[in-house]
């Protein structure tokens, strides 16, 4: 599964969007 990583308020990437806080 592709995953999208939210930076900044932003999401970016493609895929299942996935907010990873690390």
């Amino acid at each position: 599964l592709r995953f999208a990583v939210r930076e900044g308020g932003k999401t970016v990437g493609s895929g299942v969007v996935t907010e990873i806080l690390a």
